[in-house]
């Protein structure tokens, strides 16, 4: 989480919204991302879409099983469904999203056999969140 963490500070210096992931498969990291949105004008270029597109290059195939996401905010629906297409076997998340996240529009989105734990580092990937959205006000 910690890497994440610092793909969201890397996303904040550069105005995007302060959200990092990393995907890690047997023991190494295989993929490393943060929003885009701004840089690619792309609503769909969130870190773990990002991620997930890293991950499957660098595995050679579609399907992430095996795999674990790392990524600093809870995910949103649409990143949910593409995790859940993308056979994920585990997510772990820092902050909850109680305005987007999945767990609270589509808590079945994932894949049935994909494991999920909240609240890791939590109140760093809030910090940075909160920190981002009041520098902006």
């Amino acid at each position: 989480m910690r890497m994440a963490l610092a793909e969201a500070e890397q996303a904040g210096r550069s105005g995007e919204v302060p959200i990092g992931a990393v995907v890690v498969c047997q023991g190494r990291i295989i993929a490393r991302a943060h929003n885009l949105t701004e840089a690619l004008h792309d609503v769909t270029a969130h870190a773990e879409m990002q991620a997930i597109t890293a991950a499957a290059n660098q595995l050679g195939g579609k399907y992430l099983q095996d795999c674990t996401l790392y990524v600093t905010v809870e995910p949103c629906v649409m990143c949910a469904g593409a995790l859940g297409w993308s056979q994920i076997s585990r997510i772990v998340y820092g902050a909850p999203d109680e305005k987007r996240g999945f767990t609270r529009f589509a808590p079945d989105a994932l894949h049935p056999r994909c494991t999920v734990t909240a609240g890791v580092l939590i109140d760093e990937c809030r910090d940075i969140m909160q920190q981002f959205f009041r520098s902006k006000r």
